[in-house]
């Protein structure tokens, strides 16, 4: 609508505009079939919300969302934009592929000659894994030979295009006469420090108590039945015994994230997991004995379930807040275990264990408030404090909506002005918030929104990515994210190309804010040292940020704190403001050519696909020309930190040709 007007509401436009989630309607298949059979080419924005093919769908079960585009793109021009095309490991890219790939025959011919896409990408990973430890000779490799075997790759040099900013910045200034894009610059990330109150250090030893790696933290019996199947009725596959683990293994490094994030997500998480798990036994409760032994469970944690009760009511009504926190409805939607083929009494003892750590962790949170929260109160001080979030726009993101309305509900309480919230299950319209926060990037103004103009905006990550939220100049992360990606996209929100025209228009409503334009701050909420050894989820965040820096390259070079450097290594080029690669220097400098010769490009596209040059014989008893080439090569004598330079004339091939004039036989040896 902005900038293609011919295009809206036009019948014969050739345009369709689609959400990924449009994928999923099935009131959407006619569409969807029209541009299978009609469509030419293919965009796909945020391109690595397709990295996981999913199911296949069977039955009434509808394929998922990237198997349902894989199928609307064979054939078609693809193009797919992300600036996280790695998540987790390579083979989030080779999945990308694999949307336009189809079966690979055509990534079968010259110049990829690639068998199997799947065992390239394993060879890949292999070579990359060795190249970022140590080779069979035990001689420590770096992460910058990691980095050399992945953009050497023959499907990455064919099929991926990365950019930088500092190419971005160049080749506009060539292409616009010296009007750059425009990118604000970041500050190196703070980090807000905060202790724990009496309440929260008294759980969080608690929790070190019982967890331990033998015997772990909550056996979750009720998601894994295969690891109580009684003998002699049969066995489930591998596949689907590993699965079940793993999930106990995610809900379990999930509910201690939570607790990293705040107190009040945890004690939610508790609860839920706790009548979920009551749930269970009260559905097996069969014989008169489990009966007793549920009901005297209950009647030791009567106040507890009351309270539980009052916590998940929607009504003030206290009649109906007292009824029990296991519904019919609840007991209902359980599948009841086959005695016969599972131990369920065994299923049974060791949900009563895990209840009592859930009875006693939440005991212990009985009289827990906001204002024992440290948390909240560093929070709180940094909001006040700082002179500029204490009166321009911040964007607070967690990775858990409870913790999400716990801060929204607080910030108010404590005097913030305005404070608005956002998560996935929010009934108010996204689009809308997002206006009311940053009315500058996205078409409206201050005058438009008012009173309702939001300054402070807590969000999950349902806001992390492809958004422009850039009125902000300042990001907090309440929590770390699993996903070093997501942290990256978060602070993308905000560290964004600034558009001249919008600027301006900024600053000529807030003149307050001309000397913060143009300049991004964030901070960091990380995790007490005694914390940090519970979850280990600053080892594990950032060990995915090392891997993935030494193969794309990593915004600014620091993620976490101001004394991280993912940059250290001499080959590594192409970070998000780092020098231009080789390639871009390259690009440079023929569109600087292209500009100082308007007829340059015309002659170049009119010369044969290989260009000769030789010397005219001027004696006329010449016999034949000789023809020479040669191209250098990496010399293995030379330190590869040198780049360039360490490629020789003598390291390379060099290639004969003699020519016999009479003749016109071409001799090479």
């Amino acid at each position: 609508r902005r900038y293609l007007p011919d295009l809206v509401g036009g019948a014969f436009s050739g345009l369709e505009i689609l959400n990924h989630t449009d994928l999923g309607r099935p009131s959407l298949d006619e569409r969807l079939e029209a541009i299978k059979a009609r469509a030419d080419a293919i965009i796909i924005d945020e391109a690595h919300n397709f990295r996981n093919p999913g199911v296949a769908g069977e039955g009434d079960r509808r394929p998922s969302r990237p198997r349902i585009l894989k199928d609307i793109a064979q054939g078609k021009q693809v193009f797919l934009l992300t600036a996280t095309p790695v998540n987790n490991s390579i083979i989030d890219l080779m999945h990308l592929i694999e949307l336009f790939a189809g079966d690979g025959a055509k990534l079968k011919q010259a110049p990829l000659g690639v068998q199997s896409l799947q065992g390239h990408f394993r060879t890949l990973e292999r070579s990359i894994r060795k190249a970022e430890g140590e080779d069979d000779a035990g001689i420590n490799v770096t992460s910058g030979e990691a980095r050399r075997v992945f953009e050497t790759d023959s499907i990455v040099q064919n099929l991926v295009v990365q950019r930088s900013r500092a190419y971005v910045k160049a080749s506009q200034a060539l292409e616009t006469h010296g009007r750059a894009a425009q990118f604000p610059t970041r500050d190196d990330p703070h980090v807000v420090g905060y202790r724990l109150s009496a309440i929260q250090e008294r759980l969080l030893n608690l929790i070190a108590q019982q967890f331990d790696k033998h015997k772990p933290l909550l056996t979750l019996a009720i998601y894994n039945p295969e690891e109580f199947r009684r003998k002699g009725q049969g066995e489930a596959a591998d596949f689907d015994r590993g699965r079940l683990k793993q999930v106990v293994v995610l809900i379990r490094v999930g509910f201690l994230k939570r607790l990293e994030s705040s107190t009040p997500a945890f004690e939610a998480s508790c609860r839920r997991l706790l009548v979920k798990l009551l749930t269970f036994v009260e559905r097996h409760a069969a014989g008169e004995e489990d009966k007793r032994r549920l009901g005297r469970w209950k009647s030791r944690h009567d106040d507890l379930l009351k309270r539980i009760a009052a916590a998940n009511s929607t009504t003030d009504d206290d009649d109906e807040a007292d009824e029990d926190v296991v519904t019919p409805e609840m007991l209902e939607a359980v599948v009841e275990l086959d005695n016969d083929i599972y131990d369920v009494p065994a299923i049974v003892d060791e949900c009563y264990g895990d209840l009592d750590l859930l009875a006693m962790l939440l005991d212990t949170l009985r009289d827990f408030t906001p204002a024992h929260d440290g948390k909240l109160a560093a929070l709180i001080a940094l909001l006040k404090s700082d002179p500029v979030l204490a009166k321009h726009k911040v964007l607070i993101f967690s990775e858990f909506a409870d913790t999400g309305r716990y801060l929204a509900r607080e910030l108010k309480k404590a005097g913030l002005d305005g404070v608005a919230q956002i998560d996935s299950n929010s009934k108010v319209e996204r689009g809308e918030v997002i206006k009311r926060f940053a009315p500058y990037y996205n078409g409206s103004n201050s005058k438009e929104q008012g009173a309702h103009e939001t300054r402070v905006l807590v969000a999950s990550d349902v806001l992390s990515e492809g958004l422009n939220l850039q009125d902000a100049t300042r990001l907090i992360n309440y929590d770390l994210h699993w996903n070093p990606v997501r942290l990256m996209q978060r602070i993308g929100r905000v560290d964004r190309r600034m558009n001249p025209d919008v600027e301006a228009a900024i600053i000529k409503d807030h003149p307050d804010q001309a000397t913060l334009r143009g300049h991004v701050a964030y901070w960091n909420f990380l995790p007490q040292d005694d914390l940090d050894a519970l979850l280990r989820l600053y080892s594990r965040v950032a060990g995915k940020t090392l891997r993935i820096s030494r193969l794309f390259g990593i915004e600014g070079k620091k993620l976490l704190k101001p004394d991280d450097d993912y940059d250290e290594l001499k080959n590594f080029n192409e970070s998000y403001e780092g020098e231009q690669s080789v390639e871009e220097r390259l690009r440079l400098e023929l569109t600087a050519l292209l500009n100082a010769d308007h007829k340059l490009e015309a002659r170049l596209n009119n010369l044969p696909n290989r260009v000769f040059s030789g010397r005219e014989a001027v004696s006329p008893d010449t016999r034949g020309v000789f023809f020479c080439w040669s191209l250098p090569g990496p010399d293995p004598d030379l330190d590869p930190a040198l780049g360039a330079e360490a490629w020789t004339g003598q390291s390379g091939e060099t290639k004969w040709y003699y020519r016999d004039l009479a003749s016109g036989t071409i001799a090479d040896s």
